[in-house]
């Protein structure tokens, strides 16, 4: 570990930014911190840096024109554009996987090929390229319903088709490649098996090999209670779901992220960074629905408080390949995190709104902005996209955070705001 503080660039603007913001703030090793390009609570911890997430050249500059000595990258994009390759062209220190590393995320063939040569539990799916070919597959009466249908790439998480008869898989199948809805992202087309279980999101850090003590969470992505309404980037989410516990944690360890970690290394392209199996525990067992290389949002605003450990210092030592000294322990209590967002929200939805009652918060309650900003005065925070903000908090219990959570969201008010009633609920 370095003698000297280490100034940290980190780039994102979200929710899950501003979480890993607050807990970098409680590194020892944290010299300078910058957020690019941050928002109206990140501001509130650290500095802001008018850069875009994914200005590779732009943060790349700013890294070496201000003493940066290690960066974190938050969200998909700029991993998705080769930003750690370039940092490390450069010679910078830095947190996440290369782009072709990333390729476990951003391509679903590309992640199943991995899989599949390891024995790492999944789905069935077939891959197809042509318009013809994939609709003759699912127009068969040997395909089961219902059948999920994916494009292939990076599709702001709206590519994942549900279809319930063979009709709706054949128009799923024509958005992308034949209707192009998707662009580049659906130019390849997964049809896989239904799995049908609890949901459940695991993270660990990766350094090449090695993988770290996890963590579980469960998220939310219907807008509205009972899951219902549209799908949205994440509603809420929760730390740890009842399922989880030691013998869960090994059985994932051994078949889906030792494998994948060995599958990736194999392939010339080991994976630094934090690897977040998106899994599906049916009666067979997990099996994986999806990887992503990176933190979730939301899941990150309520495991980043359950992270007893430096977080710093476990970002650098897995991105020197050096996990195996590394203390990294998670908190026994739960944590549960609600989101607040914008009327409208996935859809249509006004911004520019007043935020009122931050300041009426408990003193032990969190709340990580996403969709903020400063107002014109530079103190009143309005609102500035769809997922506003996550008020999330601890407890002894899931049942306990729960309440904690929802005791100050129902303090926070703007207009047209909402959130789900029922996170966590019933546990």
């Amino acid at each position: 570990m370095p003698t000297e503080p280490v100034n940290v660039l980190l780039v994102g603007g979200g929710g899950r930014e501003h979480a890993i913001a607050w807990k970098l703030r409680q590194s020892r090793l944290l010299g300078e911190l910058y957020v690019a390009p941050g928002n109206a609570g990140t501001a509130q911890v650290t500095k802001n840096v008018a850069v875009a997430a994914d200005d590779v050249d732009g943060l790349l500059r700013f890294a070496a024109q201000n003493g940066v000595d290690f960066t974190i990258v938050g969200p998909e994009g700029p991993l998705a554009k080769g930003v750690v390759d370039a940092f490390q062209a450069a010679g910078r220190a830095i947190f996440g996987p290369t782009k072709a590393a990333a390729r476990i995320e951003t391509s679903k063939a590309f992640a199943k090929g991995v899989m599949l040569r390891h024995g790492v539990p999944t789905a069935h799916a077939a891959t197809f390229t042509s318009l013809a070919d994939a609709l003759h597959h699912v127009g068969s009466p040997h395909v089961a319903l219902p059948v999920v249908v994916k494009a292939d790439g990076l599709a702001a998480g709206k590519g994942v088709v549900v279809a319930r008869t063979h009709e709706e898989a054949a128009e799923a199948v024509r958005d992308c490649l034949e209707r192009r809805v998707f662009g580049a992202a659906g130019d390849t087309v997964l049809v896989e098996e239904c799995l049908s279980g609890r949901e459940m999101s695991v993270f660990a850090f990766v350094d090449g090999e090695r993988v770290s003590p996890m963590v579980a969470a469960r998220d939310y992505k219907r807008a509205h209670d009972g899951d219902k309404g549209p799908n949205t980037g994440g509603m809420g989410s929760f730390s740890p779901p009842p399922e989880w516990g030691p013998a869960l944690e090994e059985r994932i360890r051994r078949e889906v992220m030792e494998p994948v970690a060995r599958g990736l290394a194999d392939k010339g392209c080991p994976f630094r960074g934090l690897l977040y199996a998106g899994l599906m525990l049916t009666a067979d067992g997990p099996k994986v629905l999806e990887f992503n290389c990176r933190f979730g949002d939301p899941e990150t605003q309520a495991v980043l408080p359950r992270l007893k450990s430096d977080l710093l210092a476990a970002m650098m030592a897995t991105a020197g390949g050096d996990l195996e000294g590394a203390v990294i322990q998670w908190d026994r209590r739960a944590c549960v995190g609600i989101v607040v967002a914008s009327g409208g929200y996935p859809g249509l939805y006004n911004t520019g709104h007043p935020i009122h009652g931050l300041d009426a918060m408990d003193h032990d309650a969190l709340v990580f902005h996403a969709g903020t900003r400063l107002g014109a005065d530079g103190r009143t925070v309005e609102t500035a996209g769809g997922r506003v903000l996550t008020v999330a908090a601890l407890g002894h219990s899931v049942a306990d955070a729960r309440r904690r959570a929802y005791e100050n969201a129902a303090r926070i008010h703007f207009e047209g705001g909402f959130y789900r009633r029922d996170i966590a609920q019933g546990l």
